[in-house]
């Protein structure tokens, strides 16, 4: 069912911080920071030969990367985000085993403009999955 890894997020106190690190010590080619305001979270995307990492900054005081950073003020890594063909027909493959869907369970438009949903990570090893349409 799961496609190829998407991408990798980093929640981090200071975007501008995470992005220097992956720029002016890595290297790396990092995209323009993108807020989120339903996801309440401001993004930058560094893209790698066979995926990429997400950083999330928090943006607004709902923001559940804000409750994250909380718990880990050093930041940290916030979930993984897989590919699937279709979301609707992943979702309820996903539901019939158990796994329990995030939020109000509908799909949602990421960062890419594409339909996502995240999954609870007491289903999967503690880890906070994103399937996002491809």
């Amino acid at each position: 069912m799961i496609g190829r890894l998407n991408h990798v997020a980093i929640a981090v106190p200071d975007l501008l911080a995470g992005v220097a690190v992956y720029r002016d010590t890595l290297g790396a080619n990092v995209s323009q920071p993108q807020p989120l305001p339903e996801h309440g979270v401001t993004v930058v995307f560094i893209e790698l030969p066979n995926t990429k990492i997400e950083l999330l900054e928090p943006l607004g005081e709902n923001s559940p990367i804000a409750a994250f950073l909380e718990k880990n003020p050093a930041g940290g890594m916030h979930h993984i985000c897989y590919e699937v063909e279709d979301i609707v027909a992943a979702k309820a493959r996903l539901k019939t085993q158990g796994a329990r869907v995030l939020g109000d369970g509908e799909p949602k438009t990421g960062a890419h403009g594409k339909p996502v949903l995240f999954l609870h990570p007491k289903d999967f090893t503690g880890t906070l999955v994103e399937l996002e349409q491809v």
